[in-house]
Formats: structure tokens, C-alpha cells, sequence
């Protein structure tokens, strides 16, 4: 039972050490809608996300009042669109005209983001899985709140290769889409291996098939808590240190489990999962790559730089799943270079490559996160580097993810703004060598051989 005095020792964390939840995100189904005329269909995804998140916003800001926890944001994941719009859209064009629509229900309600213009491509691509792909780049151009991820592999069925080389093209003509908005674009694409159905941070979250036909999924975060709760055991052992995140992951999470089953008795959808990651933002103090420092660090980047992520993200979720009934999503680190500023200083000082991230996502919440790299990289290029990211999670059974931004126009040693809780990034540099043979060839990887449990 979660009580007001849990609330209250939580005000300094709020108020000192940047505590707030991350998001509340409603999932909403929408198979329902389904119809083979594209008028129908539209119509009735715009009837269905309106009427059932039409309070979201009101609701967050109640909370928000109540109880002194700072939202930052409202968003709605949805049904995959590559599977919603399969009856009636006969080419890419079509499918923009949902993006457009969704893009219409953000702006009728307020909310921030609208997740779910995905297609689940891990074995292989359907022509209408193709339709929505190809139609990527036009739809984040051309919209102001939608996001898009495609699951390109998984540990059960191996990765698809066809897709990746895909996937890299479409990444370059995302960012040449949005190239005079610093190819923008790409900042609201991910690609996914072992993606969740119930993730509720963006840009991967999507409503999955499996779900309810709605539910309330709460993403929390709190780097800043966690590094001043850390400042206080300097030099302590690693016993110290590992019971500290952990004590401090419980009351974050506690704070995240109010919050979810406070939107879901207001709203009247059934609360699903409390997502445990620590997403840091652009402010001062509210770093991951603080956090690492503060264990031991001189740099995020430094030897050991993995080994302490992988004690603080396996701490993290050994705090948070006592503090909730239901934990999901990807639940440990965020490690985005351009929403941490501790990342952002380590990649500038040349402590943090982006082979050392490739390194750190194998122990962390997720992969190569919101990183800039120059905007001549080739499509190849980047097919070979979500090929790898692919790889960490197909062998490692976890959720691993790509979002890469090719910045047209600029190379390494530049900076690219993002505003808000995007943030900046430095252009980092990526291995020059070609890898456009192997990524050429068709198929798909096979599962690895601990995949075969039945």
C-alpha cells in the first residue's frame, strides 16, 4: 500500500535532484479499426485514440498538483501500423495519410509523442511491412509527433538482413528529408532487436498484440537521485555502493507505481507496467554518465566504464521490481549521448567512442542512442552498425535498439542542437572502412543455437 509519507520523502528528491516521471503512457489498441477503405480507417483511429485518451493530459497535470511529482510528458503508443493499415493502403503514400492522422490526434489532445508507426519485421517483411518502411521518411518529414520504430530481429527467429540494408537506406533518406530541421527526422526512428510490447518511452514504443485493448504503462527516472544518494558513500565498498542504487531504485520506483495506479483509477484503463530505466536529460546533474563518475570514473569512457554500468543497471532492476507489481518496458540506463550531458562532455574530450558504446549497450537498458554522426555516412555504414547492435541483442537475449542521426551537412568535431529533452550532440566519427559486401547479401542471420528452448 503506498501512502502520502512515501510522497513526502520523495519532495527533495523533486525539488533538488531533477526526480520526476518521465512519462505516462496510455497503449492503445487498435485492431478494432481495421477496414479496407483508407477513409473508414482513418476515421476510425482518430474516433478511438481521442475518446480514449481524451483526459490524459488533464489527468497528468492532476497529479501533478496532487501530488507534487513532475510529469514530463503524456504520450499514446498504438497498435503497429504496419498491421492496422494492411487492409486498406496499397502503397507508402497511404500509410502517411495514418501519420497524418495521428499526428492530428497529438495535436487534438495535447500529448507530446504518438508511438506505434512501426512494422515487427524479424523474420521477414510482408509487402505491406515494405509499404510502411518505404513510407518513413515522407511521414517524420511531414509530421510533428509521430515516432517509428521497426523490430528487426529477435533472439527466436535470428535477424532479417533484408530489412537492415533497408533500414540503413531509410535512414538516410529520413535525415535528407528533414536535412533543413538538421535531419531531425531520424532523432524520432529507432530500430529494435527482441523490441517489448509495452514499452512506453520514445521513439520505440508501440502497443503490441498481445496487449489489452488499453492499458497505462509509466516510464520514471532519476539519475540525479541516484548520483547525490551515491555522493553521500564515496569510497565505500561495492556491498555499499550496490545497496545504495538499489534502496534509492526502490523509491524512485515507488514514485512511479503512485503515479501509475493514481492515472489508472482517474482514467479507467487498467495499469500495466512501471518501465524502472534511468533516462537522463540535457540538465545539469541528471546524467548516467554522472552516475558512472561518481562510482569511480574519471570519465564515462575510461576502462571500467562497462563494468559499472552493468552493476548499476543490474541494481537499478533489483530495487525497482520490489517497488512495483508489474515492471516491464526496457527497465536499467538509458545511455543517449545527446539527453546526457556527462555523455556529451566524455564524447567531446575523446573518453567516449563510439565503439565504447557499442561495448556498454551489451550490459545496458538499450543501444546506440541518439547519436550523430556525419552526414556522408552511407547507408551501408549504418546497416553494418545496426547489424551489430542486432547481433548484441539477438546472442544476448535482450532488447537492444539503433538511433542514429546522419546530420546532412555537418562532420565530426560540429554540434547539432536538438532543443528540449533531445538535447545536442556532438558528430562523432564512425569506422571508414566498407562493409557494404556483407550487409549486400540476402537473407537473414539465423537464430543463435540457445534460442531452440521448446
Amino acid at each position: 500500500m503506498i501512502n502520502i509519507f512515501e510522497v513526502n520523502e520523495t519532495n527533495k528528491m523533486v525539488e533538488q535532484e531533477n526526480l520526476d516521471v518521465r512519462t505516462i503512457t496510455i497503449g492503445i489498441s487498435l485492431l478494432d479499426c481495421m477496414d479496407s477503405d483508407l477513409e473508414t480507417l482513418n476515421k476510425n483511429i482518430y474516433n478511438k485514440i481521442t475518446t480514449v485518451a481524451r483526459d490524459l493530459v488533464k489527468v497528468g497535470q492532476e497529479i501533478e498538483r496532487d501530488y507534487c511529482i513532475p510529469i514530463v510528458n503524456k504520450r499514446i503508443s498504438v497498435t503497429p501500423i504496419a498491421i492496422v493499415g494492411s487492409a486498406a493502403c496499397k502503397c507508402p503514400e497511404d500509410y502517411v495519410t495514418i501519420a497524418h492522422t495521428l499526428d492530428d490526434c497529438a495535436k487534438e489532445l495535447g500529448i507530446n509523442f504518438i508511438g506505434g508507426y512501426s512494422a515487427l519485421v524479424s523474420k521477414g517483411m510482408t509487402t505491406y511491412d515494405e509499404y510502411l518502411i518505404r513510407s518513413i521518411p515522407q511521414a517524420l518529414a511531414e509530421t510533428e509527433f509521430v515516432c517509428s520504430s521497426v523490430n528487426l530481429g529477435s533472439t527466436r527467429c535470428g535477424i532479417n538482413m533484408d530489412a537492415v540494408r533497408l533500414m540503413g537506406e531509410i535512414v538516410k533518406e529520413t535525415a535528407e528529408y528533414t536535412k533543413e530541421n538538421d535531419s531531425l527526422g531520424c532523432a524520432k526512428l529507432v530500430v529494435f532487436c527482441n523490441a517489448p510490447d509495452d514499452n512506453p518511452f520514445m521513439a520505440g514504443a508501440f502497443h503490441g498484440v498481445t496487449e489489452a485493448d488499453a492499458i497505462i504503462n509509466v516510464g520514471v527516472s532519476g539519475p540525479g537521485v541516484v548520483k547525490t544518494a551515491l555522493e553521500k558513500v564515496r569510497g565505500e565498498s561495492f556491498e555499499v555502493l550496490c545497496e545504495t542504487i538499489k534502496k534509492t531504485a526502490f523509491k524512485v520506483t515507488r514514485v512511479g507505481q503512485l503515479v501509475a495506479k493514481e492515472a489508472s483509477k482517474k482514467l479507467g484503463i487498467p495499469f500495466g507496467i512501471i518501465d524502472l530505466s534511468l533516462a537522463p536529460t540535457p540538465a545539469i546533474g541528471d546524467s548516467v554518465a554522472g552516475i558512472l563518475e561518481e562510482i569511480g570514473l574519471e570519465r564515462a569512457g575510461a576502462p571500467g566504464t562497462t563494468a559499472a554500468l552493468a552493476l548499476l543497471n543490474d541494481q537499478v532492476k533489483k530495487g525497482g521490481i520490489m517497488a512495483s507489481s508489474y515492471v516491464g518496458g526496457l527497465s536499467g540506463a538509458f545511455i543517449p549521448v545527446s539527453e546526457d550531458q556527462g555523455m556529451i562532455d566524455a564524447v567531446t574530450e575523446g573518453a567516449l567512442t563510439l565503439e565504447k558504446l557499442e561495448a556498454m549497450t551489451c550490459v545496458c537498458s538499450v543501444g546506440l542512442d541518439m547519436i550523430a554522426v556525419p552526414g556522408k555516412t552511407s547507408a551501408a555504414t549504418i546497416s553494418g552498425i545496426i547489424a551489430d547492435e542486432m547481433a548484441i541483442g539477438m546472442i544476448n537475449q535482450k532488447t537492444t535498439a539503433v538511433r542514429l542521426i546522419p546530420v546532412i551537412g555537418k562532420d565530426v568535431g560540429e554540434t547539432v542542437e536538438f532543443g528540449g529533452l533531445l538535447g545536442y550532440a556532438p558528430v562523432m566519427p564512425v569506422n571508414n572502412f566498407s562493409c557494404e559486401a556483407f550487409v549486400s547479401r540476402q537473407g537473414r542471420i539465423p537464430a543463435p543455437v540457445h534460442s531452440f528452448k521448446n
